[in-house]
């Protein structure tokens, strides 16, 4: 395993890549959020709005434990978003902050990471098609978004249920804490509805 990339929770550095399945929640439901799934089918980040504050969101894992908050910062120009350790209280300090650094054209973020480390990442790509690259300041890849393929029709699923690859070394719930944020910044078409509800399922 090449360098690791501590922000949020050691316990989210894997060995070895670890895409999860990532599903979007319908807009039109309570607790509209996300949850994300391994390969096994087990939970391991879930998001939960209920009724929130639209500027303010926190990830958890399976049981519920708050990881991470990310919270729209006010005013600004380009948008920018601030990410803090566990449930945010008033006058925490944030860990890294997430911008836009433009407002025109193709979606590109800049990320700080508040660590004295200086680390710093770009989001490059369009999220509103579920197609971006996370990179170092060496452009090397530490995690990718793209649209999941189902294995068994291989028919490509919905915007709403799309695959996050962490590689490894990077921190997972870190990854995770930026879809959030992406999701936010890119203004998201409303997803697509179907007959049926999607449920994630286990791959081969």
């Amino acid at each position: 395993m090449g360098e690791r990339r501590i922000v949020v929770d050691k316990a989210y550095l894997y060995e070895e890549d670890k895409p999860l399945t990532v599903c979007k929640t319908s807009l039109f439901h309570t607790g509209d959020g996300f949850t994300a799934y391994d390969c096994d089918g087990d939970i391991i980040f879930r998001v939960d709005s209920y009724g929130r504050d639209n500027d303010e969101f926190v990830l958890m894992d399976a049981t519920g434990k708050c990881l991470l908050t990310v919270k729209r910062k006010r005013p600004t120009l380009h948008q920018r978003w601030e990410g803090f350790l566990g449930e945010r209280s008033e006058g925490q300090k944030p860990i890294f902050s997430v911008r836009r650094s433009s407002i025109i054209g193709r979606c590109t973020m800049e990320v700080e990471v508040y660590d004295g480390s200086g680390e710093e990442y770009t989001i490059d790509g369009d999220f509103s098609l579920r197609s971006c690259l996370i990179y170092d300041t060496e452009k090397q890849t530490v995690a990718e978004i793209k649209r999941k393929v189902d294995m068994s029709t291989n028919v490509m699923l919905g915007r709403d249920v799309f695959t996050l690859e962490i590689k490894p070394g990077f921190d997972g719930a870190f990854a995770m804490g930026l879809v959030l944020v992406l999701d936010q910044i890119n203004g998201d078409d409303p997803v697509e509805i179907g007959d049926e509800q999607v449920h994630p399922f286990v791959e081969d």
